[in-house]
């Protein structure tokens, strides 16, 4: 069993969406097998189903003159924040296969959800920060502290902060949408939001929590990023180097022996 592997660079949120749309579209008629879109997006942001548009705390003129578009879409979740330094990943998933812990005809969207979880997890703990996941707040947070020192007294809790975000959507028992893990991150940009709308706790990339022996960048996050994910979904990753390749019949519906793993689970 396999996953294949596309790393698409950092493109326009738009053309991202038109990639695993093709993508989601073959794999409901089994034309491709499961597949993960790994990629960047210059400054963008996305409303979940879920989400209140008083969590964007820019106007529309504002966010116009900046240049910075905004998107509805059909995703789970609230306001959400995309940029350069942010590994977004789109697994493109038929939940109805081979999958750890599926006890019915297909895996449920919520285990899939912490299946992803248990990626991230492992990711950051690969940069040597520890994170968890909190009830009720999908994604994967970093440990709170103990009391930070204000105005001569330890009087303030440090709370969890948010590293890596994620909202799904499943149709036809095919998934799409994603995460998203701040990795070098620009965290000013997240200003702009009230990220998911959470209100009490922050925001942090790998790059502010990361061992100082493990400094993280984007294509090394990439690569331990697809390599837990292949361990935690129990497939092997094969790197795929085009969308068109991808759906070229011959080669999407069979292991391509020919070409080197990016990743070995």
């Amino acid at each position: 069993m396999f996953v294949h592997l596309l790393h698409l660079g950092r493109v326009p949120y738009a053309e991202a969406m038109e990639a695993q749309q093709r993508v989601v579209a073959a794999r409901k008629q089994n034309l491709v097998g499961d597949t993960l879109l790994l990629l960047e997006h210059p400054p963008v942001l996305t409303l979940g189903r879920n989400a209140n548009r008083s969590n964007v705390l820019l106007s529309d003129e504002l966010l116009a003159k900046r240049g910075i578009d905004l998107y509805e879409v059909n995703r789970g979740g609230d306001v959400t924040y995309h940029g350069p330094g942010q590994l977004v990943g789109y697994p493109i998933i038929d939940l109805r296969g081979d999958l750890p812990g599926k006890r019915g005809p297909h895996l449920g969207p919520v285990d899939f959800v912490r299946l992803l979880e248990e990626v991230l997890i492992r990711t950051c703990a690969e940069f040597g920060v520890m994170t968890k996941r909190i009830p009720g707040c999908t994604g994967v947070w970093t440990f709170a502290g103990g009391l930070d020192a204000e105005e001569g007294t330890l009087e303030r809790r440090i709370q969890e902060k948010k590293v890596a975000a994620i909202g799904v959507h499943v149709s036809q028992a095919v998934t799409s949408h994603g995460f998203a893990l701040n990795v070098t991150t620009d965290l000013r940009d997240f200003d702009w939001i009230v990220p998911c709308g959470i209100r009490d706790r922050g925001v942090t990339s790998l790059e502010l929590e990361a061992d100082p022996a493990t400094e993280p960048t984007m294509d090394l996050a990439l690569n331990v990023t697809a390599r837990n994910f292949g361990r935690v979904f129990g497939r092997q990753m094969i790197w795929t180097e085009s969308i068109d390749q991808l759906l070229t019949p011959s080669s999407a519906s069979s292991t391509p022996k020919d070409k080197p793993d990016l990743v070995v689970r």
